[in-house]
């Protein structure tokens, strides 16, 4: 009997063959995969949005002009209305799922509102949406070539150029992703 392998705390990067317009050149980080599907947040997809836009929607005052222009992320195609904050694992908040001893998910309010005044997490992602797949969709789309994963790596999450992380993320298991043309097979 074989072990199932979970891709918890990983990337999973769009090989360049990945048609799917949604996914296309896209960095994932997956923050729950288990036996029943998977769970993640594009991380290098931005919206036209920015977090002051989702204060003044949601009546929270602000005190940080910083976080007010901070760019929103278009997470995945999957409830596109709820928002999801990536941060360092460390203060609880209402709703936050820890996915590794470095960096949790948080779907609450009050996230939200620490970081309107300057008083969150120091670094965060926040993205509209996730995406997600279903039991055993994930691996079937690996098997057919159309990810690779890596580790996580905290520079690549929230320090990176938006533009940049598809490349990085390759780059960091020694892939050059522009050179990644055709599928390639298994053994």
């Amino acid at each position: 009997m074989t072990q199932a392998t979970y891709l918890n705390n990983q990337f999973i990067i769009a090989m360049p063959n990945l048609d799917d317009p949604y996914f296309f050149h896209t960095v994932t980080y997956l923050c729950q995969h288990n036996d029943e599907g998977a769970l993640g947040i594009v991380i290098n997809r931005s919206t036209d949005m920015q977090l002051g836009e989702i204060f003044k929607q949601m009546k929270i005052p602000v005190t940080s002009e910083t976080a007010s222009q901070s760019i929103v992320f278009a997470g995945g195609p999957m409830q596109q209305e709820r928002g999801f904050v990536l941060h360092p694992t460390g203060e609880a908040w209402d709703m936050t799922l820890p996915i590794s001893e470095s960096i949790s998910l948080t779907t609450s309010r009050d996230v939200i509102e620490a970081i309107a005044l300057d008083k969150g997490p120091d670094c965060y992602l926040i993205a509209l949406g996730y995406a997600g797949w279903g039991e055993g969709q994930l691996e079937q789309e690996i098997l057919a070539n159309a990810w690779l994963n890596s580790p996580y790596g905290k520079q690549i999450l929230f320090d990176t150029p938006i533009e940049l992380r598809w490349k990085a993320a390759a780059d960091s298991i020694g892939i050059n992703i522009n050179q990644l043309t055709i599928p390639a097979g298994h053994a």
